[in-house]
């Protein structure tokens, strides 16, 4: 007997009381990974190291056949080699991605799918061509509303069958700062990034940054396919239209201190000063105040903040801290230029979207 589709991808579903993580969650588990939190050491973070979410199969690309189309609502039409790609004038723009399920894992009830828990980003350079060039090159027709992003990747979701596509309305792909990326820290994309040739979108959240990008459209309409009218909107209840996730909240995250229990990850310490250091980020605007706490958000201080690199990286902050014997929960929350605020507790929703409530770090302060 032949399986149909719908028999093998069920509709999202929030898991029950005390539901443990099932194999399929554990399968998605084990071929994504995040970012080992130490790795915020680094301002710029190692491929190998960067945090990865692949929808469907890491397609096997060769960039001597790979070319990408622009099409649709354009006056050219243009069809681009990687070669030809490569000689446009170049852009590097330093850019930190979150995963837009980050956290999800924190959430109760939780939202059964990818279960991260808060280490789902990493920062790159990014070295492309402006996506505005080429839109320019091909010249926008009058009439064009939203650009849609295909990859190579290709799969079922929801009983779909579908390549993975996004898009952006027009002002936001002609924004300025998204490009057409070919390298990640100097050198070509590696395959789980990307390669060849993906899109990288400063500020937003990372469903919107297309791996193995292969073509682009521009539409007469707004682009009502799975990824954005579906997959990626904030939902309270199932009858929910949903608002769309775009730009990611503002975030602080601390470089767990000292050491971990191999287990557990209780971090262990030894008694006197320490140094707290960490990065914070936002796709709203530039981060202006970290706050720092050690008694599990009983009482703050403000951290010292490092300027970021660019608008759409993260910054590095640091407190000091006087470590005394026995249990401590450390805590840091974010603000940024738009008056937003990472908060304490995140309400909650259906995909486990933009969850960007602090998550308390556990430390024990060894006697002597």
């Amino acid at each position: 007997m032949t399986a149909s589709i719908d028999s093998v991808s069920s509709p999202p579903r929030i898991a029950g009381e005390d539901e443990a993580i099932s194999m399929e969650e554990l399968a998605l588990a084990a071929r994504n990974h995040a970012m080992p939190l130490e790795a915020m050491r680094y301002d710029v973070t190692p491929p190998g190291l960067h945090y990865v979410l692949v929808h469907y199969d890491i397609p096997m690309l060769d960039a001597t056949d790979w070319r990408l189309a622009i099409r649709g609502r354009v006056e050219n039409p243009i069809s681009l080699d990687l070669d030809t790609l490569k000689a446009m004038p170049r852009h590097t723009q330093r850019v930190t991605l979150e995963c837009a399920g980050n956290g999800r894992a924190h959430l109760s009830p939780r939202p059964v799918s990818q279960p991260w828990l808060t280490g789902a980003v990493g920062t790159a350079d990014w070295t492309g061509v402006p996506l505005v060039d080429l839109l320019e090159d091909a010249g926008l027709s009058a009439d064009a509303v939203d650009v849609v992003f295909t990859g190579a990747d290709h799969g079922v979701e929801r009983g779909i069958e579908q390549d993975y596509k996004r898009g952006l309305s027009v002002a936001d792909a002609t924004g300025g700062d998204v490009l057409v990326a070919y390298e990640m820290n100097g050198q070509p994309l590696p395959p789980q990034h990307g390669f060849p040739v993906r899109l990288v979108v400063p500020g937003w959240y990372g469903m919107a940054h297309v791996k193995w990008l292969c073509d682009i459209e521009v539409i007469d309409k707004q682009f009502d396919g799975f990824q954005n009218a579906e997959a990626y909107r904030w939902r309270e209840s199932p009858d929910d239209p949903g608002k769309p996730v775009t730009r990611i909240e503002p975030r602080a995250l601390l470089v767990p201190p000292g050491f971990p229990d191999f287990m557990s990850r209780t971090r262990v310490l030894r008694p006197g000063p320490q140094q707290l250091q960490g990065r914070a980020w936002s796709g709203w605007g530039r981060v202006t105040k970290v706050e720092v706490s050690t008694d599990n958000g009983r009482t703050w201080d403000a951290a010292d903040l490092e300027p970021a690199p660019s608008p759409s990286a993260w910054c590095r902050f640091s407190a000091e801290w006087e470590a005394t014997p026995g249990e401590h929960w450390l805590r840091v929350r974010a603000h940024d230029e738009t008056g937003r605020s990472q908060p304490l507790e995140q309400a909650w929703n259906r995909g486990g979207f933009a969850n960007d409530a602090d998550a308390a770090i556990r430390v024990v302060v060894m006697e002597g």
